[in-house]
């Protein structure tokens, strides 16, 4: 055991555990995944010419995650999958620091290791770790610096707790380059630190200085950001949407955030039965009640995933103009998830009134109490979510926002708070509930490592065969301009032909953006036709071979799908009506 902790095996182990998943499902495709197309171009020119030039198609700054995938670009040459392995790495490090962060706030190695898992091993997590994205990039940076201001907290020493304290603010900046919200550990952490460490003068006066830094650090970055060309401005303002729709798209998100853990969260659900006697028939029929609806309606707007866009009821990410995805969760696997979701949030509310009517022996020896926790994470959970409040007005103000995104604040965007309501949850368990974790924690464990390798691999087995479908296109002459593979693929044909994503969004330079008109009515319209000019479509990828004009005469491509029934098919169809000259 000693050895054991010395050398950190735990924290290690979850490392390998990501890495080993990651192997298993095979996440390569020569295209881009949501957003990391246009970024992985940035960090090509980056490793090819030493500069920054963005493209139109970044809000985030990128800056350090464009370093890490250009260093990788050097070491072993360019490839969408060696970009984004830089990513794959910077989570197998942010896996490690988890369980340290975990041990850190109280939580001992075993139960640290478990909870971690959960995380880490989820669809979510795995998902984005394999793609050039900001999100695990900016969740570094705020585990980092929640890292050190646990240590800073604990440290025996004025020197140490200043050391620990610049260790938090300089990784928070630096690595919050990425995306700009992970500067809340900045913002948010690092004074809510201050003021637990208020008693010690010298370490109060450093760490504000040291925070003060940070924040005129925060300031250049944004004045330069500004005056780079071809950035996207991200409006924050709520005056342009209405309140009752943003209460809808919270409601699906905060609904969502236990799914998300529900390999920790389902742990609570014996508590149900230690509260009053009255209150078990009357949840047990409502949870039937839901189940019935659930099945007769076949979709209800609760039903988990709630907020999914990269967990969805397709397996993973999915964005195709035409047709629908093939559905992974099916009615019956949704009804279940989601009951046992619900079960175990009414077993925790059980657990948390039981809890203020007793006390708990604490062991002086553990990490940090309840109160300097709380005082450390709740400013940045607030400051968190109001920032996720802006910017999905934002989303819902914009009008050029694609239909099929009805969800506003998607899943990934919960990384932040995920991790604070792990922290929570896992010492809850462990200080109320039993010291350690069951062995049945490490079964749904397992089981969510399963379904993550099953949804990492059947998303890039779907982007490979898009990547194929358009091959075949272009094998029958039709060049790639003529082609709509999703908004994805389209992106990268536009910035063949030109510097920058036509997008509404870009302030500099001055009339970077052309209005494109609209284009006639089809039966299929291409979704953002506008930003990618230069393509103009004749065929299409669809799902459904039937839908627009038609099938074309091109082989369909067809996919493996692990877990699930059938294999997946993509079908190449007309946009244009063949009977027309």
């Amino acid at each position: 055991m000693q050895l054991s902790q010395r050398f950190r095996f735990p924290a290690i182990f979850c490392a390998v555990a990501v890495l080993a998943c990651e192997l298993i499902s095979r996440p390569v495709a020569n295209m881009g995944i949501c957003d990391d197309g246009p970024y992985i171009l940035v960090a090509k020119n980056l490793a090819t010419t030493g500069h920054i030039f963005y493209n139109g198609w970044s809000a985030a700054m990128l800056i350090w995650q464009l370093y890490v995938g250009a260093a990788f670009i050097k070491l072993f040459g360019f490839s969408f999958t060696t970009v984004r392995s830089s990513t794959l790495a910077v989570s197998l490090v942010l896996a490690f620091f988890l369980q340290r962060t975990l041990v850190r706030a109280g939580i001992n190695e075993r139960n640290a290791t478990i909870g971690t898992l959960a995380l880490v091993l989820s669809p979510l997590y795995l998902l984005l770790s394999v793609t050039f994205m900001s999100d695990i990039h900016g969740l570094f940076a705020m585990v980092l610096c929640l890292y050190g201001c646990l240590r800073a907290l604990r440290s025996a020493t004025d020197r140490a707790a200043m050391g620990w304290l610049a260790f938090a603010a300089a990784s928070n900046a630096l690595c919050g380059t990425s995306r700009q919200l992970a500067w809340l550990g900045i913002l948010a952490m690092l004074p809510s630190t201050l003021w637990l460490l208020r008693a010690r003068r010298r370490v109060v006066l450093a760490g504000a200085a040291i925070t003060l830094a940070g924040v005129f650090f925060i300031l250049g970055c944004m004045h330069w950001l500004k005056h780079q060309p071809y950035t996207l401005s991200d409006s924050l303002h709520i005056s342009s949407v209405r309140f009752g729709a943003l209460g809808q798209q919270f409601l699906h998100f905060f609904l969502d955030l236990p799914f998300l853990l529900f390999a920790v969260v389902v742990l609570f659900v014996p508590q149900v039965r230690k509260s009053a006697r009255r209150m078990i028939p009357i949840a047990a029929v409502a949870l039937v009640v839901y189940a019935l609806v659930a099945i007769r309606v076949k979709r209800l707007p609760f039903m988990e995933p709630t907020a999914g866009d990269w967990f969805t009821t397709d397996g993973g990410y999915h964005s195709l103009p035409q047709g629908n995805a093939p559905v992974f969760f099916h009615t019956w696997i949704q009804v279940l998830l989601t009951l046992a979701t619900l079960a175990g949030v009414a077993g925790l509310i059980v657990l948390l009134i039981r809890c203020r009517r007793s006390t708990t022996v604490k062991d002086p020896s553990a990490g940090v109490s309840w109160h300097e926790l709380g005082v450390l994470v709740v400013p940045f959970s607030i400051a968190y979510t109001l920032l996720l409040v802006c910017r999905a007005a934002a989303i819902l103000g914009d009008r050029d926002w694609p239909i099929y995104h009805y969800q506003a604040v998607l899943d990934r965007y919960s990384l932040g708070l995920l991790v604070v309501a792990l922290l929570c949850l896992v010492r809850l368990y462990q200080e109320r509930v039993q010291s350690r974790f069951p062995f049945a924690a490490i079964i749904l464990v397992g089981l969510t490592a399963i379904c993550g390798i099953a949804i990492t691999h059947n998303t890039f087995t779907f982007y490979r065969a898009r990547v194929a479908m358009a091959d075949e296109l272009q094998s029958a002459g039709i060049p790639e301009t003529s082609i709509d593979n999703g908004w994805e693929y389209n992106m990268l044909v536009e910035l063949k032909f030109a510097d920058h994503i036509n997008d509404s969004a870009i302030a500099y330079p001055a009339g970077a953006y052309l209005p494109i008109p609209k284009p006639a009515i089809t039966k299929c319209p291409m979704v953002w036709y506008d930003k990618t000019p230069h393509v103009r479509p004749v065929y299409g990828v669809s799902f459904d071979p039937n839908l627009c004009y038609g099938p074309a005469a091109v082989a369909p491509i067809h996919y493996s799908r692990w877990l699930a029934g059938t294999p997946g098919t993509l079908y190449a169809v007309r946009y244009t009506d063949p009977t027309r000259p």
